[in-house]
């Protein structure tokens, strides 16, 4: 007789993360394409070496393209769900990454939340496992249902001991 738990099931995650996120990463990506900016007009300034002229046209057309594109392909792609048996996720936008997390390997659960995540009422969960493959985050949550979540899920790996406990 086979004693061996069954692994989750593998499917998509059924969620969406908040549409705030959307926002949220519009901001993170002009924040970082301003910081680009700024450090070439500086150089710009400070040295009058004319080729800076091209590296800021292409930080621009480069730039403004990846604030454009990048959080609304996120927000297409990320989805999450927990359930009794797995957090799945899936993130990403160049590179997409598909998790399932069973609830028996969970060590820990985090919820985070930076200034800007603060801003526009959001949250990271980030669950902990024993995999090499690092934790599973779910970026984007409203930060009451990351809250809740956080809840729901240190209930359900109290009911559950396993190898991770």
């Amino acid at each position: 007789m086979d004693v061996t738990p069954s692994a989750p099931p593998l499917r998509p995650p059924a969620h969406r993360v908040d549409p705030r996120a959307l926002r949220w990463w519009t901001a993170r990506a002009l924040l970082a394409v301003g910081a680009a900016l700024l450090v070439q007009v500086v150089a710009l300034v400070t040295t009058e070496a004319s080729w800076l002229i091209g590296t800021l046209v292409a930080t621009v057309l480069v730039g403004g393209g990846y604030t454009v594109v990048m959080p609304r392909w996120r927000y297409r792609v990320h989805r999450w769900e927990a359930d009794e048996e797995a957090v799945y996720t899936l993130a990403g936008w160049l590179r997409l990454e598909w998790r399932v997390a069973p609830i028996s390997r969970i060590q820990t659960i985090d919820t985070a939340r930076d200034p800007l995540q603060r801003l526009f009422g959001l949250a990271t969960v980030t669950v902990t496992t024993a995999s090499s493959a690092g934790p599973v985050k779910i970026e984007g949550l409203d930060a009451d249902a990351a809250a809740q979540l956080t809840r729901r899920l240190t209930e359900i790996t109290q009911r559950h001991p396993g190898d991770a406990t």
